[in-house]
């Protein structure tokens, strides 16, 4: 069997999508699939050197459609070498690319889509979003209804995602809607490596005990609310004297810090005097670096306001770390069942909340919370389980 991944962008450095493909490419070769992933990377792109997976790249994309003049021909050319087509995303030129060429085909591939969140109603009540809200509709009616409901199926990565989908567009007429989940692949054993990869990318902690964040530094993932959340909690710390040099120190480990928001995160820290020699932000952590930031940890924490699956919250739970999420990030419902963490709302006084509980936890319950993390990924996220799900989906014949 031969699948064709379809998305925009494989850089690493654009997130949890391109890893999700990443993973499920490698979970599908395992069952004998072939794998080909076509996206709008430069053909120059660094990564392309060392990445182990077959990555035709035909950009770079000309604009934030992410159009490539070279997509639709390489489509109309190669289409029918392959069973099955899986896009990934949506609200850009490929998924339209794609749509357009299996619709002048007698003989086509079988499609599916994988949204990846991007049907959120988030995005469309978020604010200042009001003008790409109205343009999404606009888009919807033109464009993407047609490339959602001409699918052979919707895979979703969790029941919450598949629930959100139904709500922001209409008409709304996938034929098939499947749960079928979203594998991480486990860690690689400890190692002492890991560690000092960690510390030489964050000197400054000396290790000292701390609790991180690892992920884009945007507005969605909530990290002003995080910012004024320890502050509160050094600050209640200070004023009752029990001092903040017991309290575990904050990494925010990440790439956007030169960003808008990002130099407004800074000028944050930079005005807080408890949060300069608390907070630090050793920028994107790769490889043993990762890792070692994964495995020193006392807690994971990702208050965002919108989350769709959140691979470094279950690369944390791989970890045996209690994760400390908001009720926006859509797997926290098996979180919870599973006792692997904290849930609590997407506000400071949520984050605040969490923290402030996590840090007075008896140390007891702190490892049983450790082991139930490390369980709750092997029964809800391990990498087997989701490519089975996954695989059987691509290769039913049923269309309802």
């Amino acid at each position: 069997m031969k699948v064709l991944h379809v998305i925009d962008r494989m850089d690493p450095e654009q997130g949890g999508v391109c890893q999700a493909v990443r993973t499920i490419a490698t979970g599908l070769l395992a069952l004998g699939v072939t794998n080909n992933i076509v996206s709008l990377d430069p053909k120059d792109a660094s990564f392309l050197a060392t990445d182990a997976l077959s990555i035709h790249a035909l950009g770079p994309a000309e604009n934030p459609w992410c159009y490539s003049k070279r997509l639709l021909p390489w489509l109309q050319e190669h289409a029918t070498a392959f069973d099955v087509i899986l896009v990934h995303g949506l609200w850009q030129y490929p998924s339209y690319a794609v749509y357009k060429t299996l619709a002048k085909l007698k003989s086509a591939p079988r499609l599916f889509v994988m949204p990846h969140g991007m049907l959120d109603p988030y995005f469309q009540r978020a604010a200042g979003r009001q003008l790409k809200a109205i343009r999404n509709v606009l888009y919807w009616a033109l464009i993407e209804k047609q490339v959602v409901n001409s699918a052979n199926g919707l895979l979703f990565t969790c029941a919450a995602e598949r629930d959100l989908a139904r709500v922001p567009f209409k008409p709304y007429q996938p034929k098939r809607e499947l749960v079928v989940g979203l594998g991480v692949e486990a860690p690689p054993a400890y190692t002492p490596a890991m560690t000092t990869a960690f510390q030489t990318k964050c000197p400054e902690l000396q290790g000292s005990p701390y609790i991180l964040f690892l992920s884009r530094i945007h507005e969605k993932k909530g990290v002003d609310l995080l910012l004024q959340a320890y502050a509160r909690l050094l600050n209640a710390r200070s004023a009752s004297g029990a001092g903040i040099e017991t309290c575990p120190k904050l990494v925010i480990a990440g790439p956007g810090l030169e960003t808008p928001y990002g130099k407004k995160i800074g000028d944050m820290l930079n005005q807080n005097s408890l949060l300069k020699d608390q907070v630090y932000f050793p920028g994107m952590l790769k490889g043993k670096a990762k890792w070692g930031g994964f495995y020193g940890c006392e807690a994971f924490i990702l208050p965002s306001h919108q989350e769709n699956f959140g691979i470094a919250v279950v690369e944390a739970l791989a970890c045996s770390k209690p994760v400390l999420i908001s009720n926006q990030v859509n797997i926290w419902t098996e979180i919870a069942q599973a006792g692997g963490g904290m849930v609590d709302a997407d506000t400071e006084a949520g984050t605040h909340s969490m923290l402030h509980g996590f840090i007075q936890m008896p140390a007891s319950e702190r490892a049983a919370m450790a082991s139930n993390a490390r369980a709750c990924f092997e029964q809800y996220f391990a990498v087997g389980p989701a490519t089975a799900k996954l695989f059987a989906a691509i290769t039913s014949q049923k269309d309802v």
